[in-house]
C-alpha cells in the first residue's frame, strides 16, 4: 500500500453549532476548522457532547443552530447517505446474516457501481486492513478486532472524502486497542483521508492525532496539537483530563519567583512564562509528575517525605508529602526510594493554569 495524496479529502468547518435534546443543551456554539487530510480527535468525559458533534458532522443529527461545511460546501441539511463519508461505529454495525464481502460491498452497491469494480475494491479494502481472503466468512466467525477492521474496510471502500470514527476501539482489550489505533492512523495517513475520531482515551488521542479538541458539558475547551494540549493546557479542566497533573496554588513575586511558603516551595520562573503568561500575585501552577526530578544539596524547589510508592510497570509512582501536609505525585524510572524517605525535588516544567478547583494536587 503506497502513500497517496487524496484530492477528495475534505476539510470540515463547524460553524457556531448548537444542539438541544429536550431541555438539555448538549452543544454550545461550537466552532472548529479541520484541515484536509488531518487526523483530528475529539475527546472529553462522558456526556460532554463529542459523539453528538460527530453525528452532526456526519448528518445523522441536525444542529439546532449553526452550519457544517465540507470545504466550502454547506452540508448542514444533506442526509448522510448523500455525503461521501465513511463512518465507523463503536459496535461495528456489521450485518450478521451477510458475508464479509457483502458487508464491505454494501456502500458500493448503493452507489450502483459495476460488479467488477465492487469485487476489486472489496479485495483492495480488505487488503488495506490486513484481512485478505475472508470474503466468504460471516461476522460471527471473526474476533472483535477483526470485525472492527472489517468495519474500517467498509468505511474506506467507497473512497470517502471524510472518515468518521466513533470510539471504534472501546470494546477491545488494551493490547489490541494499541495495535489497532496505530493501524488506523497508518491507513488514514497512507490514503490521505481526513479523519475525525472520537474517544475518551487520552493516551490514544495523544498518540495518533494531528490536533485534539477537548470538550466538556457541550463547550469547546481547547483545540491544539497533542503537545500544546498536554504541555500548555488552556485551563484546569483540560490539564486534569489529559494526563496526570499536580496543581499548586501559590503566588508570583515581583522578582519572578513562584512561592508557596507554607510548603517551603520556591521556584524561579522561566522568562517565557513571565513575559507571556503570569503577573505578580496569586496564581496556580500545573506540574506534570514526570517533570519532577530528585536532586541533592540545595538545588531543589521543595522537599518532602515519600508516603506512598506504587509500581506501574517501568515507572514508579511516588506520593510526596510536603511541609504543609499537601502532596505531590512524582513519576520516575528510579526505583531506589521507599516510603518514609526524605527527598529533595526540582521541577523541569511549570505551566500557569486557570479554571475550577480539583481534588488532585495541592
Amino acid at each position: 500500500m503506497q502513500p497517496t495524496s487524496n484530492v477528495n479529502a475534505a476539510g470540515v468547518v463547524i460553524d457556531n453549532v448548537s444542539k438541544v435534546f429536550g431541555r438539555k443543551r448538549v452543544l454550545n456554539s461550537v466552532d472548529i476548522a479541520i484541515e484536509p487530510q488531518e487526523f483530528f480527535t475529539i475527546i472529553g468525559p462522558s456526556g460532554c457532547g463529542k459523539t453528538t458533534l460527530l453525528r452532526i458532522i456526519s448528518g445523522f443529527y441536525q444542529p439546532d443552530g449553526g452550519r457544517i461545511f465540507y470545504d466550502r460546501r454547506e452540508v448542514t441539511n444533506i442526509p448522510p447517505w448523500e455525503r461521501q463519508i465513511g463512518f465507523v461505529f463503536q459496535n461495528y454495525a456489521l450485518w450478521p446474516n451477510m458475508t464479509i464481502f457483502d458487508n464491505v460491498a454494501y456502500g458500493l452497491r448503493i452507489r450502483k457501481k459495476p460488479a467488477s469494480y465492487i469485487r476489486d475494491r472489496v479485495k483492495w479494502a480488505l487488503g488495506v486492513v490486513d484481512l485478505p481472503g475472508i470474503e466468504k466468512h460471516l461476522p460471527n466467525q471473526l474476533s472483535g478486532g477483526m470485525q472492527q477492521r472489517v468495519a474500517i474496510a467498509r468505511a474506506i471502500v467507497i473512497d470517502p472524502e471524510l472518515l468518521l470514527l466513533d470510539e471504534p476501539l472501546s470494546n477491545l482489550d488494551a493490547k489490541l486497542r494499541i495495535s489497532l489505533r496505530k493501524q488506523i492512523r497508518e491507513i488514514q495517513s497512507t490514503l490521505g483521508i481526513t479523519a475525525v475520531y472520537v474517544t475518551h482515551d487520552q493516551e490514544e488521542a495523544l498518540e495518533i492525532s494531528d490536533r485534539i479538541a477537548v470538550m466538556d458539558k457541550g463547550d469547546l475547551q481547547q483545540v491544539g496539537t497533542p503537545e500544546e494540549v498536554y504541555e500548555r493546557p488552556a485551563n484546569h479542566l483540560v490539564a486534569s483530563f489529559v494526563g496526570e497533573a499536580n496543581f499548586v496554588e501559590g503566588r508570583v513575586t515581583p522578582e519572578g519567583w513562584f512561592e508557596r511558603p507554607e510548603a517551603k516551595l520556591r521556584v524561579q520562573l522561566d522568562e517565557k512564562i513571565l513575559a507571556k503568561e503570569v503577573s505578580a500575585g496569586e496564581t496556580k501552577m500545573m506540574i506534570r509528575p514526570e517533570t519532577i526530578r530528585v536532586v541533592e544539596g540545595d538545588n531543589c524547589h521543595v522537599g518532602g517525605t515519600i508516603t506512598k510508592r506504587y509500581y506501574i510497570g517501568s515507572l514508579k509512582r511516588y506520593v510526596v508529602r510536603l511541609a504543609d501536609n499537601s502532596e505531590l505525585v512524582w513519576e520516575t524510572f528510579d526505583d531506589r526510594f521507599s516510603e518514609g524517605d526524605q527527598v529533595k525535588l526540582r521541577f523541569t516544567a511549570l505551566c500557569p493554569i486557570s479554571g475550577e478547583e480539583s481534588n488532585e494536587g495541592i
